[in-house]
């Protein structure tokens, strides 16, 4: 890979808006320059747009691309939540091959790439074949994601999926979630396959995700958490998505799922919560001391009826966290930032939440910054940055709606706030 040299009219550097910005990518993929009022002195195209670090998409389920948009009708007459659409999501899972996958994660991640994001942390739960049965080699369909993965030219932290019971108290899985058994051991060896796969041009590294607390009993937690933690991979676990789940670990449990988590694991930076929407105020300040992260998926969140995040509380305490896109309802990093923005609006009748509660004046910038600096812990790796020594991945926003001279604030503030008032492309 040839060097590559650019001047950014503006880039975000450390948090906040540079000008005249030489960017210089060395043949290793990496920034090797990063020079701020270079302008004098580039000898490089100009960028006239606005040059961001691209994103880190911490939450997906790549195959449920396939029905994205396609559960929008229900019944008459009959309820629908988040279960029921779970069940239609089960019984596309049965057919997925690991050829479709594949074909499904490679137009995914090329419309992420594309989109702004540099880098995915796929939570991988179909291990096993349509009939439930382990492949030859358990990583079958990991590998899939990572062939998608290099196809489209994004980096990948593959997490997977400890799954082994339906519920609180059940014995098992129900027949339909027959592909997503594993142990700690089948997981663990997944994820160090993974590991000791080299590449030259793509990001890659693995993690360890749980499922849920539901879905996987203490000890088996323990194990697979301990081996993760040793092994200095980040671990990843959905809780407090719905009030049925809530109202389940207390009656199973007698505690809510962060006050569980809290009082029965040593929760450290390591450790990324993923969404969270039933969170408490006191749950929320107490898991902020661990230093742990919260991912949040507004666009998958909102479409399964999930609830509102208590952004206001961890702005506040100045909560890690990142985005992701989840069922990838939406893969647009702008709209899952708005649609956060606007969600702590509708329930507080406010504006320009995450702001005030950073203590902080521009909206886009607290939202984006934020978004950006969690994408390590998600990925458990160096992630794009305008930085010498991380990947040279970044894009470009570009006034489209003729609103005149705009600098790097203006832009990501139309870009976040006013749909189709900025092109995002790659640099």
């Amino acid at each position: 890979m040839a060097e590559r040299r650019y001047l950014a009219r503006h880039a975000w550097i450390d948090g906040g808006w540079s000008r005249d910005v030489l960017l210089v990518a060395g043949d290793d993929g990496r920034w090797s320059r990063v020079e701020p009022n270079a302008a004098d002195r580039a000898g490089a195209p100009v960028i006239d747009g606005a040059v961001l670090p691209a994103l880190v998409n911490a939450h997906s389920h790549a195959f449920q691309r396939a029905i994205a948009g396609q559960t929008e009708r229900a019944p008459a007459g009959q309820a629908d939540d988040f279960w029921s659409w779970r069940d239609r999501m089960y019984q596309v899972a049965l057919t997925i091959t690991p050829e479709r996958l594949e074909q499904v994660a490679t137009q995914l991640y090329r419309e992420l790439r594309a989109g702004g994001y540099s880098h995915v942390c796929e939570f991988h739960y179909l291990h096993n074949d349509t009939e439930g049965r382990p492949y030859a080699d358990p990583a079958e369909m990991s590998w899939a994601l990572v062939r998608a993965a290099q196809a489209a030219g994004i980096g990948l932290t593959l997490l997977p999926t400890l799954y082994m019971r339906a519920g609180f108290g059940a014995a098992g899985l129900r027949e339909d979630q027959r592909r997503f058994a594993s142990t700690p051991e089948s997981v663990l060896r997944i994820a160090e396959s993974i590991r000791a796969h080299r590449s030259a041009n793509l990001p890659l590294t693995a993690g360890i995700a749980i499922h849920s607390l539901r879905a996987v009993d203490e000890g088996a937690m323990r194990e697979v958490a301990q081996a993760a933690r040793a092994a200095g991979m980040p671990i990843h676990l959905h809780i407090s998505e719905q009030v049925k789940e809530v109202d389940d670990c207390l009656r199973a449990r007698h505690q809510r799922p962060v006050e569980w988590l809290l009082a029965h694991f040593d929760v450290d930076a390591s450790w990324n919560l993923v969404h969270a929407t039933q969170a408490d105020e006191a749950e929320l300040r107490a898991l902020h001391k661990t230093g742990a992260s919260i991912v949040l998926c507004p666009t998958t969140e909102a479409n399964l009826g999930d609830g509102v995040f208590d952004l206001w509380t961890w702005g506040q305490l100045r909560g890690a966290w990142s985005i992701g896109s989840d069922s990838h309802v939406g893969r647009d990093w702008a709209e899952e930032l708005r649609l956060l923005e606007y969600s702590q609006r509708f329930v507080r009748r406010e504006r320009n939440v995450a702001a005030r509660a950073a203590g902080r004046e521009d909206t886009a910038a607290v939202l984006f910054d934020a978004a950006l600096r969690g994408g390590d812990a998600a990925a458990g790796m160096p992630t794009a940055q305008l930085a010498p020594g991380r990947p040279a991945q970044a894009m470009v926003l570009k006034d489209r709606a003729g609103l005149g001279p705009l600098d790097g604030a203006g832009l990501l503030e139309a870009a976040v706030f006013s749909p189709g008032a900025c092109t995002v492309e790659p640099l």
